[in-house]
């Protein structure tokens, strides 16, 4: 049954039985979700839409927001621009009231022109990209640190212990082109540049042509911008080829995701972070998070670097609309996001203002094991 002639039938009924209008039945707000449920980089569509209930189910549980209800609608898009903005256009037209969680930065860009057109709230893509930050744009707020925070980050550590020959592996679409700007932008005042370039197209992982083009480029380390399948096979073919030096993925990557493909290769492999360490109860963060997951799943939940970014999203938004007043609407959703500033969420800070809705420039650096634990 459609949910137009669901609600009017409950409003009838509502009429019949005498119910004054409060006690009529208030219609869910429904944030849309475009994300990659399947194919190559889907881990990272699940893990954020799999924290992101963890609160949204918490708050629903309570009576929802005002009295309204959260429904979180994820349609699959595969980390395929075309299928993510077939899937903007279904749910702006099914009366979205905000879009939220995006994953990706090809994604994301191919939403832009709907979003803008329809002047919806964009809140919290997964995505560290320039693109969507410049030129400031009243409808796109983020909870994440850049590309560029996290490459200065990585450059930095690199830098520090002597290294100069640094190459980038990267996806050939606007997420690589991101990251590979950060990492010359990071090494250009040191005098520096890219010392070998390898792509991989997106949803591949045929590494070859560029695990030659960058090892013929003799470098002591390499940073990937990448997904995780591209990523692994590209450690593969180096090590395989005899490459002995670190490899740096940003936070995209997906930590847990690049681990579990790894397996015992993942050893040494760094990954710089945008979200606190989700393991232990470090932050009063984490132990929310920790908390929330165990509550819901009990001994099947696994934390994560991915969830614990759509709990961060979802907290964040949550927040927000409880600033929106007691009928929200796309604008006042905007004032009550931007009058979120130096929100802290225990440990773990957002701020924004009406001109700054880039909410943390948050980076550390974590480093895999063997075992594929994650070392701070």
């Amino acid at each position: 049954m459609k949910r137009r002639h669901l609600i009017q039938q409950l409003g009838a009924a509502c009429a019949t039985l005498g119910l004054p209008a409060y006690a009529q039945p208030a219609r869910p707000l429904l944030l849309g979700q475009s994300a990659a449920l399947s194919g190559p980089a889907r881990e990272l569509g699940e893990q954020f839409r799999s924290g992101a209930l963890l609160h949204f189910d918490k708050v629903n549980a309570g009576g929802g927001v005002g009295g309204r209800l959260l429904e979180l609608r994820s349609l699959d898009d595969g980390y395929e621009p075309d299928r993510c903005a077939a899937n903007t256009r279904q749910l702006i037209d099914a009366g979205a009231f905000a879009l939220f969680g995006y994953i990706g930065t090809p994604t994301s860009l191919a939403a832009l022109p709907l979003v803008n057109a329809a002047r919806l709230p964009f809140i919290a893509p997964l995505s560290g990209a320039e693109a969507l930050r410049t030129p400031f744009n009243r409808l796109l707020f983020h909870v994440r640190a850049s590309y560029f925070d996290e490459t200065a980050e990585i450059v930095k550590q690199i830098t520090a212990v002597g290294i100069r020959r640094v190459a980038v592996f990267y996806q050939d679409d606007a997420y690589g082109n991101a990251g590979l700007e950060g990492v010359t932008r990071a090494l250009k005042p040191l005098g520096l540049a890219p010392t070998g370039l390898g792509k991989v197209e997106r949803n591949s992982v045929d590494v070859a042509a560029a695990a030659k083009s960058i090892l013929d480029a003799k470098p002591d380390a390499i940073v990937q911008i990448s997904a995780y399948k591209s990523c692994a096979a590209f450690i593969r073919a180096a090590r395989q080829a005899g490459f002995g030096g670190t490899f740096y993925n940003v936070s995209f990557v997906g930590t847990r995701a690049l681990a579990e493909a790894l397996g015992a290769e993942a050893r040494g492999v760094v990954i710089s972070q945008v979200m606190p360490y989700p393991f232990s109860p470090s932050t009063a963060l984490a132990g929310d998070y920790l908390a929330a997951g165990k509550a819901a799943q009990g001994a099947k939940f696994v934390p994560n670097y991915g969830s614990i970014e759509g709990y961060v999203a979802a907290r964040t938004l949550v927040d927000g609309l409880r600033r929106a007043g007691a009928r929200p609407t796309a604008d006042s959703l905007i004032g009550g996001l931007e009058s979120l500033r130096d929100l802290d969420l225990g440990g773990y800070f957002i701020d924004f203002s009406a001109r700054k809705h880039t909410g943390s420039h948050f980076v550390e650096l974590t480093m895999l094991t063997a075992s594929g634990q994650v070392l701070r």
